[in-house]
């Protein structure tokens, strides 16, 4: 059987108080800024018979503030969001404000024509539209033997 000191959670040291102080200065030390994502975009893809389709949700996001690009066969979408809604009445006063940033990526096919890909926003939806490459089927070609 193994015997251990009973230790009162109540009752701390020296040692332990310059511990806890050290722990919570330490978390202050080198850090970068990092990026917050607030949120994630809903996303809906589908395939059509000459290219891919990918719409993103992002109601109250301004065209200027998402940023596409591709990558390695990596599509990805970045943004951010800065939302604020103002009410003022003569009794009150009310701001509502979500601000942050966001990123997306999509592994393409590998028959996709990189070069003409496409994008264009409406009503809060962006909607990108990725060309398949096009494919010459059932064609028999002669090799003449020399």
């Amino acid at each position: 059987m193994l015997v251990t000191r009973y230790r009162n959670p109540y009752q701390t040291t020296t040692r332990d108080r310059f511990d806890l102080f050290n722990e919570f200065f330490k978390q202050f030390e080198n850090e970068e800024p990092k990026e917050v994502f607030d949120f994630t975009p809903a996303v809906n893809t589908r395939e059509g018979e000459d290219a891919y389709y990918i719409d993103v949700d992002l109601p109250g996001v301004k065209k200027e503030d998402v940023e596409i690009s591709v990558d390695k066969n990596i599509l990805t979408i970045k943004g951010k969001r800065e939302v604020r809604n103002e009410v003022k009445e003569e009794d009150y006063y009310r701001i509502e404000s979500a601000y942050g940033t966001f990123s997306r990526s999509f592994t393409l096919p590998e028959k996709v024509d990189v070069e003409n890909i496409e994008a264009k926003s409406q009503n809060g939806v962006l909607e990108i539209v990725i060309p398949k490459l096009k494919v010459i089927k059932d064609s028999t070609k002669k090799i003449e033997i020399k």
